[in-house]
Parts: structure tokens; C-alpha cells; sequence
């Protein structure tokens, strides 16, 4: 998965990356508005961090632009403006949630986790496809109730396709959030991962639809 944070205090953007990466995210970093609003333009995230004290264009004026250009992935305001009158605003302009400065990072993660579930219209961290199920918070998976053993991009792969639900995702996409735009892997390489996965989890488990790409078969 890709997210974008928008946050112009160096040392906080930073500890939003690692937090973020740590959990499996492909993070893009952006330091004012102007350089936010281009990016989630043009990019294909899967979810924003964004703060409202930006240099150049403040942050509800990125979201709203954001917004009025179609560009609907969940964005969670993270911002010292904490008075309910600003987190009115914020979530009118079109916010999935707010998170008031200062705050703790397991907090933040959570939210990722429950804004996410949401967009993909789940209620629970747990999938549950025909005999496999899988645990996106403990990042664990087990086939019929036996342990899976995945290496970490294999997992990523695994909760990007669940997230998407019946929707088939070409391999071009997935290269993107699973490696970044800057170092996307070529389709040989996805199509030996999903080979990979499939030996794993079942061949019956992702599907590939000729000219669109992967999906799960059954998706929740």
C-alpha cells in the first residue's frame, strides 16, 4: 500500500515514514501544499496523512482541491488545531478522520488501519476467503487453520488484492504499491510473486483476468 504524508516538520514527517513503513506502507514524504496537492493529483495513494499548517497552500485548501478533482482516497488531518469548530471543518472538506497534535503513533496506526477498513467496506481486521484467513493487524495467515508462513512483500501483496475487493488490479498498479513509482518491479517480477503467493496460499485464491489483471477470488 501507498501513503502520502504531508507534513512540513521535518522530524515528524520522518517518524510518520518509519512508523508507516514499519507496517508495510510505501511512503512518499511532501513538505508544503502546493508540492501535496501535485502529488496526490498525479499519484495513485491508497491513503494520506496530511497536516493543515503548510507552507505556500495550507492543508484544507489541498484537500478540498483534492476532492473537487476526484481524487477520493481516505485522508486522515493530523493537526495541532484541535477545537471542534477545526475538526468540523477538516472532515466537511471532505476528511475521513482527525487526529489532534500531539499524539501517539500507535493511535495514528490504528486509525490508518479502521479508515482503511471502512473504504474497503470491512468491520474487522480479520478476512476470511473460503479456507483462508487473514489477520491484517497481527500480519498473520493461516489456510484451513494451519499457519502460512509469508515473507513480508508476498503479505503486502496478499492485502493490497483483499483491500481491492472484486475489482481485477493490473500489474503495473501493483508494482506501485508494493515497490513505489521510483522502483516499481517489472511484470515478470510481479507475476513470479503472485506464482510465489499462490503456492502458499492456493492456486484457487487469485485469479487472473487476462488483459485486467489479479483478483481474489471470492473477495470479501
Amino acid at each position: 500500500m501507498r501513503a502520502l504524508v504531508v507534513e512540513d516538520a521535518s522530524e515528524v514527517a520522518e517518524d510518520l515514514r518509519l512508523a508507516l513503513e514499519a507496517t508495510g506502507f510505501i511512503v512518499d514524504l511532501s513538505p508544503d501544499g502546493t508540492d501535496a496537492w501535485f502529488q496526490g493529483d498525479v499519484e495513485d495513494y491508497d491513503i494520506a496523512i496530511l497536516d493543515l499548517g503548510l507552507p505556500q497552500l495550507d492543508g484544507l485548501s489541498v484537500l478540498r482541491r483534492w476532492r473537487a478533482a476526484g481524487r477520493l482516497f481516505p485522508v486522515i488531518i493530523v493537526s495541532a488545531r484541535g477545537n471542534w469548530i477545526e475538526r468540523v471543518e477538516g472532515i466537511d472538506a471532505g476528511a475521513d478522520d482527525y487526529l489532534g497534535k500531539p499524539f501517539e503513533m500507535g493511535e495514528l496506526i490504528a486509525r490508518v488501519r479502521g479508515v482503511l477498513r471502512r473504504a474497503a467496506g470491512r468491520g474487522s481486521n480479520v478476512v476470511t476467503v473460503g479456507r483462508l484467513r487473514v489477520d491484517t493487524q497481527r500480519a498473520t495467515v493461516d489456510l484451513g487453520g494451519v499457519p502460512v508462513r509469508l515473507s513480508p512483500l508476498e503479505f503486502r501483496l496478499l492485502d493490497y488484492l483483499i483491500h481491492q475487493g472484486d475489482r481485477a488490479v493490473p500489474a503495473h498498479e501493483i508494482a506501485d504499491h508494493l515497490y513505489g513509482a521510483a522502483d516499481s518491479g517489472d511484470s515478470n517480477a510481479i507475476e513470479a510473486l503472485v506464482a510465489r503467493l499462490r503456492r502458499k496460499v492456493g492456486a484457487d485464491v487469485i485469479v487472473t483476468r487476462r488483459g485486467f489483471g489479479y483478483q481474489i477470488d471470492g473477495a470479501p
